[in-house]
């Protein structure tokens, strides 16, 4: 009789896991990305939960919102004094380098008044990643108008209307959802790059 109990105990949380696990789709990383990219994707939103929490153990949701007041109020300062640019670092080298050009591409930063010319990151145009968020979009509107105006400006706008966004559309932007995850990691460890980084364009 434990047997059996014990039994039916296991099924019943297997089952409550597999329903909490299957809540969000992972389809659109699925149709653009392979079974290595979205490891490497992991790693990259693992390691932006990392950086901005001050507790390892905490989830994505509870890191980013002890940080949102923030960012509302100092636009992405606070990610260029949690994030570190060393360590980032290490993050590309520790991803594959398809990945990463899929995602990112360096242009040109011209600095008028001292002629400095740097390399600045950027969104892949048409990318695997941009398709992602257009794919994703397609069910929920504030993602289309992002990954649209992504797309268009071919930057990730630092004006703050991510973070806005977040806060006044917490259900379209919803930080148990691994997908907004992603996007929250990358538009932000990209600004903290283009702010940090300091290589001349060759």
């Amino acid at each position: 009789m434990r047997k059996v109990l014990i039994l039916i105990f296991g099924i019943i949380i297997l089952q409550l896991s597999f329903s909490c696990k299957s809540q969000y789709s992972t389809v659109e990383l699925e149709n653009n990305f392979s079974t290595d990219q979205i490891s490497d994707l992991n790693k990259i939103r693992d390691f932006f939960k990392n950086q901005i929490s001050e507790n390892k153990k905490s989830d994505f949701k509870v890191c980013f919102s002890k940080i949102l007041p923030g960012l509302l109020e100092n636009g992405w300062h606070p990610i260029l004094e949690k994030v570190d640019f060393e360590k980032q670092k290490e993050l590309y080298n520790s991803i594959s380098k398809s990945t990463f050009d899929e995602i990112w591409e360096f242009g040109k930063a011209t600095y008028p008044d001292t002629g400095l010319e740097l390399k600045n990151l950027g969104s892949k145009y048409n990318g695997k990643y941009q398709k992602f968020l257009t794919e994703f979009g397609k069910n929920n509107p504030e993602v289309k108008n992002y990954a649209d105006r992504l797309i268009e400006a071919g930057d990730f706008e630092s004006v703050g209307w991510l973070q806005q966004s977040i806060y006044k559309n917490p259900k379209k932007f919803d930080l148990d959802d691994p997908n907004i995850q992603l996007l929250i990691a990358i538009h932000y460890l990209t600004l903290n790059d283009q702010q940090k980084r300091t290589d001349k364009w060759e």
